[in-house]
């Protein structure tokens, strides 16, 4: 009995170092990477990644549950501005992140995982909105759709600390205020006042 429990725990550190590795090659290299080289930076034999792994886009499954996972237990810790700006960070310093939110290129399907991070950014959002931090009119879509375009933007840009919190100024002041009625532009004629006809 006890040498079972012993190979199931060197199974589970075995998959875990293989998630680990792949994370930092996929990071560094997209989903072009290799197997063999997450293999040999786990310090484990290709054979075993495939027993855990049998292609490469189960293990990128597995990677980006893992991150989901994590994310979502980061919400746990956060109100919606502060989330808003570790996730930001973390886009800036770790490409990973970015793939997870704006996909890989490659077809994986992670319903339930994703189901679990919009929950989870949800129940920030309807934090922020009973507290007055957020405008009553902002919804989840949208508040998604700002999350994964600034982790975009903070990697491709470039974006060092001083225009991550810049950036992320503008954004929660927008969140914070329901957008005003279109101004009339000077000029422009007031529309016709419309009277009944009966």
């Amino acid at each position: 009995m006890v040498e079972g429990s012993s190979l199931r725990a060197d199974a589970q550190r075995n998959r875990a170092r293989i998630l680990d590795a792949a994370e930092a090659v996929f990071a560094e290299f997209g989903s072009r990477a290799s197997t063999e080289e997450v293999a040999r930076r786990a310090g484990v034999a290709i054979g075993t990644v495939f027993r855990h792994f049998p292609t490469k886009d189960d293990l990128l499954a597995a990677i980006m549950k893992r991150l989901l996972a994590q994310l979502v237990e980061e919400a746990g810790k956060h109100d919606l501005f502060a989330f808003f700006t570790h996730m930001v960070a973390q886009a800036a310093a770790k490409k990973t992140v970015v793939d997870l939110l704006a996909g890989s290129g490659v077809d994986i399907r992670l319903p339930d995982a994703v189901g679990h991070l919009e929950e989870a950014v949800g129940l920030l959002l309807e934090q922020a909105r009973a507290a007055g931090a957020v405008a009553d009119s902002v919804r989840l879509p949208e508040t998604m759709a700002l999350l994964a375009s600034l982790c975009q933007g903070a990697l491709h840009g470039g974006w060092d600390q001083q225009l991550q919190a810049r950036t992320l100024a503008v954004i929660f002041t927008g969140l914070k205020h329901d957008r005003p009625a279109p101004r009339r532009q000077a000029g422009t004629p007031e529309p016709p006042i419309r009277t009944s006809t009966t």
